[in-house]
């Protein structure tokens, strides 16, 4: 795992209080897991500050129980009747789940390093 982001620095960008009542050193713990999970591409040295930002959301999110938490199986058709002619149904794609506002924009700054990079050519012998 690549540490991106620190408790201080994450401190100098959101403010002392931003982890609530979390844990600051388990949320950016979880934050640099997250960011090294979704980038794909070489990043440079000194990291990006897009990257930072995006870690400091993450670890915003991580601090308020938002991330990694427990997933069930998603359903994928469900139908409930309350009484003849009338009933509900839910449907959801496999693998799917809801991201919170801080992940989507982490997300989005992430772009250039998720990624992969260029053409790979490939040579038959």
């Amino acid at each position: 795992m690549t540490d991106f982001i620190t408790v201080a620095y994450v401190d100098t960008l959101l403010g002392p209080g931003w982890a609530g009542t979390g844990d600051p050193v388990l949320a950016v713990s979880m934050a640099n897991a997250w960011l090294t999970a979704k980038i794909k591409r070489v990043v440079p040295d000194p990291v990006p500050a897009e990257i930072k930002t995006a870690g400091a959301q993450i670890a915003k999110e991580a601090a308020a129980g938002n991330l990694y938490k427990a997933t069930q199986k998603e359903v994928l058709s469900k139908t409930v009747s309350a009484q003849s002619g009338t009933s509900t149904s839910k449907t959801y794609a496999a693998g799917s789940k809801d991201l919170s506002a801080g992940e989507n924009f982490a997300m989005a700054l992430l772009v250039p390093w998720t990624k992969r990079s260029g053409v790979m050519m490939l040579k038959r012998i």
